[in-house]
C-alpha cells in the first residue's frame, strides 16, 4: 500500500475518531466504521463485532470495557425516526474487528495497523503495514515450502533431497549464490533460516518460484529428484528474468531486520492495546448523546452486558 493511498484512507478514519473528556478515551460508532471497513450490511458487521467481542473475552478482558450498545435515531422520511442498534467501540474493540476481518481487502489491512498503533502518525502506521505484509509474505512461503516438501517426500525424496533442491533453487533466484553464500553476505547465522532476513519482495520472489514449482509437480506428477530439481531451477530463473526486466537483482537487496524479532514485537505490542485504549466510562452523558445523534436521556451501562440502559 503506497504513502498516497494510506494518506487517504487515513483522513477517513480520522473523520469518525469520537472523544469522552471526562474518560480520556477516543472511540469510534460502529454504524460509521462499517463502510469504511468495506461492509454493506449491518448484519454482517454485526456478526464480525460478535466474534471480536468473543476474542475480547477469551484473551480475559472486560468486554464492557471496550464494546458498549447503545440506540441511534435515525431519519426514515417524512419527519420519521426509527431507533437502530450500534456500538461505541475502543480502539481495542476496532483492532480486534479488524483482526476478524479478511486481510486481504485493503480497508481490513489498514485498519489492522491504524487501530494498533497509538499515535497514529501516518509514517508509524506505514511502518506497521509494512512489517505485516513482511511477516505474511513470510508465512505464505512457509505455507509453500512444507507443500513442496510434501509433495518431493511422495514423490521418492528424503529430507536431504529437500534440502539440496531449495538450494540449488537459491543459487538459481540469487545469481549463483548459494543459499550458505547469501547468509554469509547477509549476516545470517547457519542455524538461521535465510527467509527470515530477505525483504518482502525477495521472499515473495521465493514464493512464487515455489508455487510454481508444487504446481507443475502435482500437475505433471514429476518424480524423483533430479526431475523435480531441474523443474525448480528452472521456476527460479524465470522469476529471476522476470525481476532482471525492472533492474532488480535479489542478491544485490539489502537485508532486512529478523523476522521474528518483529513478530515478537508485534505480539507485545498486541498485549498492551487493551490498556493503552482506556476504557468506556460507565455512564454517558445526555448532551454528548445529543451532540452524536443518539437517543436522548442518560444512559447507563449494565455491568454484565455493556448495554447501556435509559434512566427515564
Amino acid at each position: 500500500m503506497d504513502t498516497k493511498r494510506v494518506g487517504q484512507i487515513k483522513k477517513q478514519f480520522d473523520l469518525v475518531i469520537h472523544n469522552d473528556e471526562s474518560a480520556k478515551v477516543e472511540f469510534w460508532y460502529a454504524r460509521e466504521l462499517m463502510p469504511l471497513l468495506g461492509y454493506e450490511r449491518w448484519e454482517n458487521f454485526s456478526k464480525a463485532i460478535s466474534r471480536a467481542m468473543d476474542s475480547c473475552e477469551a484473551s480475559g478482558v472486560e468486554t464492557s470495557d471496550h464494546f458498549r450498545e447503545v440506540t441511534k435515531m435515525i431519519e426514515t422520511g417524512k419527519g420519521a425516526r426509527r431507533s437502530v442498534k450500534d456500538y461505541m467501540l475502543t480502539r481495542y474493540a476496532c483492532y480486534l474487528i479488524a483482526q476478524n476481518g479478511d486481510p486481504k481487502k485493503e480497508e481490513i489491512a489498514f485498519a489492522q495497523s491504524y487501530f494498533a498503533v497509538q499515535t497514529r502518525k501516518q509514517e508509524l502506521i506505514e511502518e506497521r503495514i509494512a512489517l505485516i505484509e513482511r511477516t505474511e509474505a513470510r508465512g505464505r512461503l512457509r505455507e509453500s515450502e512444507k507443500r513442496l516438501s510434501q509433495n518431493i517426500y511422495e514423490r521418492g525424496v528424503d529430507d536431504a533431497g529437500f534440502g539440496r533442491i531449495r538450494s540449488k533453487g537459491d543459487r538459481a533466484l540469487f545469481g549463483g549464490h548459494t543459499t550458505m553464500e547469501m547468509k554469509a553476505r547477509l549476516g545470517v547465522k547457519d542455524n538461521r533460516p535465510l527467509a527470515d532476513f530477505l525483504p518482502t519482495l525477495t521472499i515473495a520472489a521465493k514464493n512464487l518460484a515455489t508455487e510454481m514449482t508444487n504446481y507443475n509437480v502435482e500437475e505433471k506428477d514429476l518424480q524423483g529428484e533430479c526431475a523435480i530439481t531441474v523443474e525448480h531451477v528452472q521456476n527460479n530463473l524465470s522469476v529471476r528474468e522476470m525481476l532482471g526486466h525492472r533492474g532488480i537483482k535479489p542478491e544485490e537487496l539489502p537485508p532486512s531486520e529478523d523476522i521474528k524479532k518483529l513478530e515478537r514485537r508485534v505480539k507485545s505490542q498486541e498485549k498492551k492495546l487493551a490498556a493503552q485504549a482506556g476504557k468506556l466510562p460507565e455512564t454517558i452523558d445526555e448532551l454528548f448523546l445529543l451532540q452524536s445523534g443518539y437517543a436522548s436521556r442518560l444512559y447507563r451501562t449494565c455491568g454484565r452486558t455493556g448495554k447501556l440502559y435509559c434512566d427515564y
